[in-house]
């Protein structure tokens, strides 16, 4: 598997500063299954920051209507099904039933204008989609 692959998800400007955006993506794991890997993109400025889309309470996905993942004062990542918060610059939980841990971080370069996933392999054959 090459880690030094970079897959451009999306355009830097498709996401609005100060606002997050999912995306369902093929991910090739190490033994050659491909898997659904659905994460989350936050833009905050020329900053970004993609985290796996799972709460690590119990597992949902945090949108609770699609693209939906800023609390009411859109400064923390929030779950929809049970109100956790989660900082934007590192996914860690500060308020909820998981405070104290932290969302799976997914590593995000700035390519040329465009939002890449980097260090994993995603299955290219499949169109990458996101939530709109």
């Amino acid at each position: 598997m090459e880690n030094d692959v970079a897959y451009a998800i999306c355009a830097m400007h498709d996401i609005p500063s100060q606002k997050a955006r999912g995306f369902h993506l093929l991910r090739v794991g190490e033994n050659g299954v491909v898997r659904p890997w659905p994460i989350i993109v936050v833009r905050w400025g020329r900053q970004v920051f993609g985290y796996v889309n799972r709460c690590p309470h119990d597992g949902v996905t945090l949108d609770w209507e699609r693209n939906q993942f800023l609390d009411p004062n859109g400064v923390r990542l929030m779950c929809g099904k049970h109100g956790a918060l989660f900082e934007l610059g590192t996914g860690y939980c500060v308020d909820g039933p998981c405070k104290g841990r932290e969302l799976e971080p997914v590593a995000l370069s700035v390519i040329d204008g465009d939002i890449c996933v980097t260090g994993v392999e995603l299955a290219e054959d499949e169109e990458t989609e996101s939530d709109d």
